[in-house]
């Protein structure tokens, strides 16, 4: 005889919460840029090309990191939404156009 439980197969509706907390993404700003000018003039952002290849500009509002390099590539991240990274991709250009090497 089976003991109480055994045997019977519990059903449970799993509803998972669903929390966008980290965007990742990747561009080509199509011109190369002077990382060490744009990190000695821009507190926001370190530069230390013996320890990483890119500058790590952070913005704070909203809160984001962007990864720049010489080349123009980039990467953000941090962003919680894409209307967050439109904005924070827009702040980062209107700073960054100004240390453009093309």
């Amino acid at each position: 005889m089976a003991k109480k439980g055994e045997g019977s197969v519990k059903h449970l509706k799993i509803e998972p919460q669903i929390k966008i907390q980290n965007i990742v993404v990747s561009s080509d700003l199509n011109a190369s840029i002077d990382l060490f000018s744009l990190s000695k003039n821009v507190r926001e952002v370190d530069y230390e090309p013996e320890q990483f290849p890119g500058a790590i500009f952070r913005i704070k509002e909203p809160k984001a990191v962007i990864i720049l390099f010489k080349n123009g590539k980039l990467i953000c991240t941090g962003a919680s939404s894409t209307k967050n990274i439109r904005i924070v991709l827009e702040k980062a250009a209107k700073v960054i156009s100004k240390y453009v090497l093309d």
